[in-house]
């Protein structure tokens, strides 16, 4: 079944940043899925009103619980 546009998008990019379809996560570095990770979090995206998915996150997060993390 196909999926919505964006999701479409999204599978795509992933696969330009070297994750094809049967890729095992198991056998995958974390540190090479948190680089893909990241990058994904740092694009701009329409549905957010061109603000990153990082962006949002934050701005959901409780100001004192952030600086907890930090």
């Amino acid at each position: 079944p196909s999926q919505r546009g964006l999701n479409e998008h999204s599978n795509g990019l992933l696969r330009r940043d070297g994750l094809p379809k049967t890729m095992d996560f198991r056998d995958t570095d974390e540190t090479f899925i948190q680089s893909v990770a990241s990058k994904r979090n740092h694009i701009p995206r329409k549905s957010l009103n061109y603000r990153t998915p990082l962006e949002v996150f934050l701005s959901c997060i409780d100001k004192d619980i952030l600086s907890s993390l930090i």
